[in-house]
């Protein structure tokens, strides 16, 4: 059975559709990226699974059991690294994983973990890079032990640098088991870092395929899929 299973997904805000009729479905494991231009949906699938907004048809489910607010898929295992990164930027880095662990030891024991963050445990977030904030965030949500992980925007603004630690990052906690659901503008690092890609247009499943599969049609994807001038 699939970890997370998306079956006939409508899903948007206000009552109004801007996903339609989406399948898909992800295995413990495997990382697998959201692409589209913008206003294709993709951060709409994103808090739908991570119980932000209700389903308006369809269904999202997680080992089974049928995802409806944010405490049940926190509940069956989803953690979500929204867009705004969700950190306490007058709190220093250790005191940010702990209050994400509720626990001093727990946040003691995990900054080995993270060589970079480890260096700047008392450093005020605030004054930390994008790229050093986008681990923490990511760092955080991880620390809960989820079974899927969800990242909007994953590398956006992000020095070369920091991309690399981060893609190290995630593909780290695929290889210890999580699914890992990711929105993502570069489409090329998306697929160097994904086993398998998905591509929304106008809320609708219009690719999708290996990483493999799609670094061959990248020129077509380019010209079809994410061509700005075009209405989004």
């Amino acid at each position: 059975m699939s970890l997370l299973l998306l079956e006939e997904l409508t899903a948007g805000r206000n009552g109004v559709p801007v996903v339609r009729d989406l399948d898909l479905e992800i295995q413990a494991g495997e990382i697998v990226a959201l692409l589209g231009p913008n206003g294709a949906g993709k951060t709409t699938v994103l808090e739908t699974v991570g119980g932000v907004l209700p389903a308006l048809g369809g269904s999202v489910r997680v080992g089974g059991e049928e995802v409806r607010s944010v405490p049940r898929a926190a509940g069956l295992g989803v953690s979500y690294v929204r867009e705004g990164r969700g950190l306490f930027t007058q709190l220093t880095v250790r005191e940010n994983l702990q209050l994400r662990t509720h626990s001093r030891r727990a946040a003691r024991d995990l900054l080995p973990r993270y060589p970079i963050l480890e260096a700047l445990a008392d450093r005020r977030v605030g004054l930390l890079s994008g790229g050093e904030q986008q681990l923490l965030a990511v760092a955080c949500a991880l620390s809960v032990e989820p079974r899927i992980l969800l990242i909007d925007e994953m590398t956006m603004g992000l020095a070369p640098v920091a991309v690399k630690q981060l893609l190290e990052l995630v593909r780290d906690a695929a290889d210890r088991g999580v699914a890992v659901l990711f929105v993502e503008q570069h489409v090329q690092e998306a697929l160097q870092l994904a086993d398998r890609a998905c591509v929304l247009r106008h809320g609708e499943l219009v690719a999708q395929g290996t990483s493999e599969q799609l670094t061959e049609q990248l020129e077509a994807l380019h010209d079809s899929y994410f061509d700005m001038s075009m209405p989004s």
